[in-house]
């Protein structure tokens, strides 16, 4: 058994560094591929979500770090090697192993004991399964980590409580304004995050919503669900005219909101100010707009003070949610340990997992 990830995440480098390794699906994919020809490599999944990205191998070969890192950079066109190596981490066997069972437990995450999270790694799985890139071993490590991360959230107080980034990004929004009453907001971005962030809008007595979305059918289907209105693209200057608050959950591989576009609305609002709060990964908000006058910037990084303050349970249950890790890791090494013993003595039985 040679498992070995090797990963980048909001532990190891700041948002700057990590949003030029954030995966699109056609990336990983691609990555997928790429590696799928390295005769060396056996089994792999890809995670990228807003605050990590990881490579899980199943690899025959002792230089593991290198081949999947030196994939990884070709993919995002950078250099290798080259400084930004040492922002990444590496784990094998039962290290790796344990590290993604406490990823989908959400251990690992900016927002403590998220749900979130295993969502994300079943997609990840399902990619991978579906380009052949699952075998005995990661079948049993896969589905035994999706019940590690039900488990933890299921019978644990792990997840306790609101803490997504939607919510901390609406919490901290609400923090600044002091009211949501009679305030004005658009949403740029109508997927799982935006959908979260008008949800917790609505609850806390938001105003109107404006949303914007590449889908025309997605911008009005989540209009229609929060009594908003759905708005296109061409009308970003007069909305944000108008809007007290800007959330940007797009995840589009560009900047949605440039300085040079925000310096015009901010002189046609004539002093009136602007809470901008960019929750994508990368950017859609260039982090130069934080210096225009009246303009406020929150980024994902902004957001771990308002999710420490609602973790005293999640954190109680730490020792809980280690314990069925624990658990786990021993069921993975029996299983595997079973299937070994079938191999040696010629038997192909399968094993449940």
């Amino acid at each position: 058994m040679n498992i070995f990830v090797s990963g980048i995440s909001h532990k190891t480098a700041p948002i700057d560094i990590r949003e030029k390794f954030y995966l699109s699906e056609t990336e990983r994919r691609l990555l997928l591929s790429t590696l799928q020809s390295d005769p060396s490599v056996v089994e792999v999944i890809v995670l990228s979500t807003c605050n990590r990205t990881e490579i899980y191998a199943n690899i025959i070969s002792k230089n593991a770090s290198e081949i999947l890192l030196k994939t990884l950079f070709k993919i995002k066109n950078v250099s290798y090697p080259s400084e930004f190596k040492k922002y990444f981490y590496q784990h094998c066997d039962q290290d790796a192993i344990k590290h993604f069972y406490r990823v989908c437990a959400g251990l690992e995450s900016i927002d403590f004991g998220e749900r979130q999270i295993l969502g994300q790694v079943k997609t990840a799985i399902e990619l991978s399964r579906n380009r052949g890139m699952l075998g005995k071993h990661f079948n049993v490590l896969t589905g035994l980590a999706v019940r590690t991360g039900k488990k933890a959230q299921n019978e644990t107080q792990i997840s306790y409580g609101g803490v997504s980034v939607s919510w901390a990004a609406v919490t901290m929004a609400k923090r600044m304004l002091g009211t949501f009453r009679n305030k004005s907001f658009l949403i740029i971005g109508a997927g799982k995050m935006g959908h979260l962030a008008a949800g917790h809008l609505k609850n806390r007595g938001a105003g109107h919503i404006y949303v914007m979305n590449r889908s025309k059918e997605k911008a009005e289907f989540l209009a229609e669900k929060f009594s908003g209105t759905p708005v296109s693209f061409w009308d970003m200057k007069e909305i944000l005219r108008k809007v007290d608050v800007c959330i940007c959950s797009a995840g589009a591989p560009h900047y949605l909101i440039e300085n040079d576009l925000m310096e015009k609305i901010m002189f046609a609002r004539k002093g009136k100010e602007l809470l901008c709060v960019d929750i994508s990964i990368p950017r859609n908000i260039e982090p130069s707009v934080s210096s225009l006058k009246n303009v406020s910037l929150i980024t994902v990084d902004d957001l771990g003070d308002v999710v420490a303050k609602n973790m005293e349970k999640r954190y109680a249950a730490l020792s809980q949610v280690e314990n069925i890790i624990s658990k786990k890791v021993d069921q993975y090494n029996d299983k595997i340990s079973k299937i070994r013993t079938y191999e040696q003595v010629g038997f192909h039985e399968s094993v449940e997992v």
